[in-house]
């Protein structure tokens, strides 16, 4: 139970994932974010065989602030894309905005915060609850479908709030916003893994 919950509470909570499905939904692309969010699954399920089975000693604390700078420098160039992108861009709009598979995958991959959230689950809760071997994979595979109705949530919750904004203007300015706030979280993901940690001097 408390691994559902901590999993859950940690996957629904704001990042750049949901946030970037949000501004996807507000805009009404709801069809085009289904390989987004199996994506996103897919990368927290290869987290997940990576720390379970290969070890968390290969993946030390000190490549995080890697991971970090890697998916800063992604978050920007979304939320470029993002900020950039036309008040009236619908789901056939350019393909540089469009949320793939690809996409999906690579930024929940790179963000450093998947892997923590990992870390702690096949570390501690997983040998404290006698979860090993191919139940990894099992437990794994289910807290990933957790992972794609994250996304998911967060695009539904834009989409119900993009049927209520009929202003362009209002539009522009939700893009606009949506990109500050991403900028913030790629400066924080930075700061976090890299600035306050020095591991990556090390």
């Amino acid at each position: 139970m408390e691994i559902a919950v901590y999993t859950f509470c940690v996957m629904y909570s704001p990042g750049p994932v949901n946030l970037l499905a949000f501004n996807a939904g507000l805009r009404g692309a709801l069809l085009v974010l289904i390989g987004y969010c199996v994506g996103v699954g897919s990368a927290m399920l290869s987290v997940f065989v990576v720390l379970g089975y290969v070890g968390a000693a290969v993946v030390k604390t000190a490549l995080l602030p890697y991971f970090a700078l890697a998916g800063s420098a992604y978050i920007l160039y979304l939320a470029y894309l993002v900020f950039t992108a036309p008040a009236d861009w619908q789901a056939s709009g350019p393909p540089g905005v469009q949320l793939r598979f690809r996409e999906g995958y690579g930024l929940q991959l790179l963000n450093p915060k998947g892997w923590v959230l990992v870390l702690p689950v096949t570390t501690v809760m997983f040998p404290a609850a006698d979860i090993t071997g191919g139940a990894i994979l099992v437990y794994g595979l289910l807290i990933s479908l957790g992972a794609i109705g994250a996304p998911a949530a967060s695009a539904l919750l834009g989409r119900f709030a993009g049927r209520r904004i009929t202003n362009r203007r209002v539009m522009a300015a939700a893009n606009k916003t949506m990109a500050i706030v991403l900028v913030l979280v790629a400066c924080s993901m930075v700061y976090d893994f890299v600035i306050a940690t020095p591991a990556i001097a090390s």
